[in-house]
């Protein structure tokens, strides 16, 4: 008679927690495919950041460190948990959000809502700095003169410079960006496709710029994207796009990241490489750790040539050119020529001269505040 109960009983209906073996499992965890709880889920997923923030020396007592805020999902839970492990394990950091709006209609204007409800909940001083500010260009005015296919080029550089221009305002030390383990992965595959050794060389850094004024740091690193999707929705945190993420998750359907991207990229080239991660995500979750290695583990010939970094004549900012790449693109707009800094250099600004570089300067932080880029004041 027992026995005939016994074998009634559904198939993992007595299952329990992989990890404390004391309460039900409420999720498959994407990264290594254990059976586990909410609040161990939220304990290693909490506990490994700090273990990369710990066992790579990221930050030191009484730094100032800006979280790069776009209120999408690796943003906003960068924030919460550099907030929750800066109080919890005493890093004695002073926090702040900084957000760069590009001036795209339908798309920042109500990620930027979520960044100011991030500034209240989580108490972070909050700096909002713009492209129309910063450039005299919003991206809806830039699309209108280039058009869909290059558009993507002018937003990345733009957004990186004016990113460390506002860090620069803020006075930090350190810019921390939420980009994770399958942002990295991506990016290891684009550089090994596009043939860009320099960019390779140093994409799967966890901190970047260190010869610069202000270094870059990604927490994240190690942590896959659907494990940062996961955690606000038990959470059940603010940001934008939750609703649709976790549908897409919970349908097993989300082969490409959600569509907290811009509305101007829909066919941009990381795309195609994001699908393909994806895709190996599905058949072998490790996979997106192992092409992080191999990106590590890359050596750089000693008889290839990288680029030297100096500084841009015309701003300040870092460049390996005459002048920075926000630079020359600025200048074609604002001579109607659009196309002018798309592609690498040939003639113009940076082609026609032999450019000389300089390591820059202990002060490049102050310099990068001062000055203007282009042809407007900063």
């Amino acid at each position: 008679m027992e026995a005939s109960e016994g074998k009634s009983k559904k198939p993992g209906a007595s299952r329990l927690c992989c990890l404390c073996n004391q309460r039900r499992p409420v999720l498959k965890r994407p990264k290594t495919l254990q059976q586990i709880c909410r609040e161990c889920f939220y304990e290693v997923f909490e506990e490994e950041i700090h273990q990369v923030i710990v066992g790579n020396r990221l930050f030191k007592s009484g730094e100032r460190v800006a979280i790069g805020a776009s209120g999408g999902k690796d943003s906003t839970v960068l924030a919460y948990v550099l907030s929750e492990l800066n109080r919890r394990h005493n890093y004695g950091l002073d926090l702040f959000l900084l957000s760069i709006d590009e001036g795209i209609t339908g798309y920042r204007d109500d990620s930027l809502e979520t960044v100011k409800r991030n500034e209240v909940q989580y108490g972070l001083p909050l700096q909002i700095l713009s492209y129309k500010d910063l450039y005299g260009w919003t991206m809806d005015e830039i699309v209108k003169m280039i058009g869909l296919k290059n558009n993507c080029t002018f937003c990345g550089v733009f957004r990186r410079q004016a990113l460390d221009r506002g860090a620069a305002l803020l006075k930090v030390d350190k810019l921390v960006t939420g980009h994770n383990a399958d942002d990295i992965a991506e990016t290891v595959l684009l550089n090994i496709l596009r043939g860009d050794i320099a960019r390779l060389s140093r994409c799967t850094s966890i901190t970047t710029g260190e010869d610069g004024p202000i270094p870059r740091c990604k927490p994240f690193k190690y942590t896959y994207e659907k494990e940062i999707v996961i955690y606000p929705s038990l959470l059940k945190l603010n940001f934008d796009t939750l609703t649709y993420d976790i549908r897409m998750l919970i349908s097993r359907s989300w082969t490409t990241s959600p569509p907290n991207v811009s509305i101007y990229s829909p066919n941009a080239y990381r795309g195609f490489a994001r699908e393909f991660i994806k895709d190996l995500e599905r058949l072998r979750p490790r996979a997106i750790l192992d092409i992080i290695k191999s990106g590590e583990d890359f050596r750089i010939a000693t008889t290839t040539k990288m680029p030297e970094q100096g500084t841009c004549e015309r701003c300040g900012y870092i460049s390996s050119q005459k002048w920075c790449k926000a630079c020359v693109l600025l200048e074609g707009l604002n001579r109607g020529l659009p196309k002018m800094g798309i592609g690498r250099a040939r003639g113009g600004v940076n082609g026609d001269h032999k450019k000389e570089t300089k390591k820059p300067p202990a002060s490049a932080a102050k310099s990068l505040e001062s000055k203007q880029c282009g042809s407007l004041d900063f």
